[in-house]
């Protein structure tokens, strides 16, 4: 198991739940990715196949499925195909409660999550050295494309985009929303968790209460929060998505989070386990940056549209 950092009495590999759907492209480079972590070869992999949502799907999950019964270059490959479509937030849920309550711990990619080869080193030597401090709810492989960050740090956050957990913070997953704004309103907190006011994260939280977004991730953020919990982030990003192209759930107008992977193993533990002030404000920045460049895009889209609508 190279590059290993044998922190704890539990070196073997955290198991990874792999989320798919319907993208075979993008699972294939998601597996490929993987395969090419150091850790591979030593790591339990279990993928979660939700089913198709309608008649005209079913070809399109076949064919994922098809090429997942050929995976290889893991320690163990099992899968589970589900007949009806659960959808992401409802298949996370369940996969991820499946496997932290049989192996005490486990890292989570989704089908459009591809991994630097050394995301796997960096995810089990944080779920190992942190394993038994209860003030760390979960570790992210993936960090905004921001310059000049600590090696590691902590913020009162918890990402979505190749992350890792253990059974203590998955147990404090509070999946109902209308009590997370409930306990956001009662305690004041709304400007905090929205950065600063720098991102709608508390209007996403009313979007799924809404039944407008089926999130499961800005309730796992939310639950993080209210809990004063914190998750480790690298310097460098670890994982990228590749799904913000139009084609899943994160699909959008422009990839403002593209990020460059880490050619390197990113090191970890020796620092204060408390929230880093330098990398919040950093992450405000960048909020309030996209948030500038979303708007006018919008706007430039909105003018082109109502120009090309006047009489010739």
């Amino acid at each position: 198991m190279r590059g290993l950092l044998m922190k704890n009495n539990n070196p073997t590999p955290a198991p990874i739940a792999l989320f798919v759907y319907s993208r075979l492209g993008h699972a294939q480079r998601t597996i490929n990715a993987l395969k090419r972590n150091l850790l591979a070869s030593d790591t339990e992999l279990f993928i979660f196949s939700d089913g198709p949502k309608t008649k005209e799907k079913i070809p399109e999950v076949n064919a994922v499925r098809k090429y997942l019964r050929s995976v290889k270059g893991f320690k163990s490959v099992k899968i589970f195909e589900s007949r009806k479509n659960k959808g992401l937030a409802a298949s996370i849920t369940y996969g991820v409660t499946k496997i932290v309550n049989k192996y005490g711990r486990v890292i989570v990619v989704e089908d459009d999550i591809f991994t630097s080869p050394y995301f796997l080193t960096f995810m089990n030597n944080a779920l190992n050295y942190y394993e038994n401090d209860s003030r760390v709810i979960s570790i992210s492989g993936y960090t905004y494309p921001i310059k000049d960050l600590p090696e590691t740090f902590f913020l009162k956050n918890a990402e979505c985009w190749g992350w890792g957990t253990w059974k203590r913070g998955w147990d404090l997953f509070e999946s109902d929303g209308k009590k997370l704004l409930l306990a956001l309103e009662k305690r004041n907190l709304a400007s905090e968790f929205d950065f600063n006011n720098s991102y709608d994260y508390t209007q996403m939280l009313k979007d799924q209460i809404a039944k407008k977004n089926n999130s499961w991730a800005i309730r796992w953020y939310a639950s993080a929060f209210l809990k004063d919990k914190l998750t480790l982030y690298p310097r460098v990003s670890l994982a990228q998505n590749i799904g913000v192209d139009g084609t899943g759930t994160h699909g959008g107008l422009v990839n403002v989070y593209s990020v460059n992977l880490s050619k390197r193993n990113i090191s970890v533990g020796k620092i204060p386990v408390i929230e880093s002030r330098e990398a919040r404000k950093k992450f405000e920045l960048f909020f309030r940056k996209i948030r500038s460049r979303y708007y006018r895009v919008f706007v430039f889209a909105k003018n082109y549209i109502k120009r090309a609508l006047l009489p010739q």
